[in-house]
């Protein structure tokens, strides 16, 4: 069968730009997490009022679902001999490239890294002497491979009492975002975390779910509010601005989702609005109805991954229900014995793009220019964005990372 990807991709990014100000990016988040304020989209109408206040606006018997993936100190500083200073920042695992195998392992791994200051590195081993739990370890680094702008760089040290885990710990740094313009802070390492943070992987926290406190889950709760957890370990690519002039130029990043075999079956069974913090919950979600189409046609896939143009493509078949995409992942792992889905995306979510599986999202207020802010676009319908965005900066609100957040339902 004929495939074509539809005419969405011929919309121009400058179309998705405002001006912001640097003094609207925020450069510290607040003293209590949940006192950011909050708009709250519905129907055309804003309402603003304060995170605090937000299970107060969510629909009745609403599934919210959470990342709950955790910033690991992804960022490692190497002095050469010569004084010249080098920064490897690891995008991803390589070998293994299984997260968990290789924050576990005890004498060597490799990663895929950005690397600053590469002119000055141009052969030989960059080396680092550490203390690791009371125990000396020499830590080494080794550039293996160039793909692009990235390389494949091979990380060694002499204790195999020590985990490639506990050295990042101690030896590397907490990757806040650029447009921050300032080094990163004893204090980021727990205010750029959300407190439901678990699973270690991402070079970016999952923003929107900085605004949590214990206060606002118990709040939730009260209100009758069931929650779930995903896993979509955030890369460097989601601080990547659209650069093309037409969006279908634009590759984009690819990034490692996990799925617990029980919340399928809470989203299966869920017969209310499904809510998702944050733009990587989004794409979680809706990456699964993808996912379920690709077992309908091979339920022995080995590697499950949605591509980027996958949701556009123009098919002559009947399309999937979203009960059936999910029950095709439930089936799939129910009969691999598999707790867990694990998968990789490349989903670009733009206008022109059909939600299946998300009614309501929370987000902070993101880049001009930003596939992130096509998200927004394609979720509240045509311009919209603009007078969101509009009304945000006419009103104070604080953008970026450590910014104020949005409620988006739809109508």
């Amino acid at each position: 069968m004929k495939v074509e990807v539809s005419v969405f991709r011929d919309i121009r990014i400058n179309d998705y730009d405002y001006g912001l100000p640097d003094s609207r990016i925020a450069k510290y988040p607040l003293v209590k997490r949940d006192e950011s304020k909050l708009l709250v989209y519905k129907e055309g109408k804003i309402t603003d009022t304060r995170f605090c206040n937000l299970p107060e606006y969510l629909p009745d018997n609403s599934l919210m679902i959470f990342n709950n993936t955790k910033v690991i100190q992804a960022r490692l500083h190497f002095q050469k001999i010569t004084g010249a200073q080098i920064e490897i920042f690891c995008l991803e695992p390589h070998n293994p490239n299984d997260y968990q195998l290789n924050f576990q392992q005890t004498q060597r791994c490799s990663w895929v890294c950005l690397v600053g200051n590469l002119k000055k590195w141009k052969e030989g081993d960059l080396v680092k002497e550490l203390a690791v739990n009371g125990e000396p370890v020499i830590f080494k680094a080794r550039r293996i491979q160039t793909n692009g702008d990235s390389h494949i760089i091979e990380f060694e040290w002499d204790n195999t009492g020590v985990t490639f885990s506990e050295l990042l710990e101690v030896a590397g740094e907490l990757p806040i975002p650029p447009y921050l313009n300032r080094d990163t802070e004893e204090q980021d390492k727990e205010t750029y975390q959300t407190i439901y943070s678990k699973i270690d992987g991402s070079v970016a926290a999952p923003t929107a779910g900085l605004h949590f406190t214990p206060e606002v889950f118990e709040s939730l709760g009260k209100n009758g509010v069931k929650t779930a957890e995903v896993t979509l370990h955030v890369g460097a690519g989601t601080f990547r601005p659209v650069k093309t002039e037409e969006v279908k130029d634009h590759v984009m990043h690819s990034e490692f989702i996990s799925v617990k075999k029980d919340v399928i079956e809470q989203l299966l069974n869920h017969k209310g609005k499904i809510i998702a913090v944050g733009t990587t919950s989004v794409r979680t979600l809706e990456s699964l109805y993808y996912i379920g189409e690709l077992l309908e046609k091979d339920n022995s896939s080995g590697e499950l991954k949605v591509t980027q143009w996958q949701p556009y493509k123009a098919r002559v078949e009947k399309q999937l229900s979203v009960k059936e995409s999910l029950t095709n992942i439930f089936t799939y792992l129910d009969k691999n014995n598999l707790t867990s889905l694990i998968a990789e995306t490349q989903i670009i979510i733009a206008p022109g793009y059909i939600y299946k599986i998300v009614d309501g999202i929370i987000t902070n207020f993101h880049q001009p220019k930003s596939t992130l802010l096509l998200l927004v676009s394609a979720f509240t319908g045509g311009d919209n964005w603009k007078a969101i965005y509009k009304h945000a900066l006419d009103n104070d609100y604080r953008f970026l990372s450590y910014g104020d957040s949005s409620l988006l339902l739809k109508e």
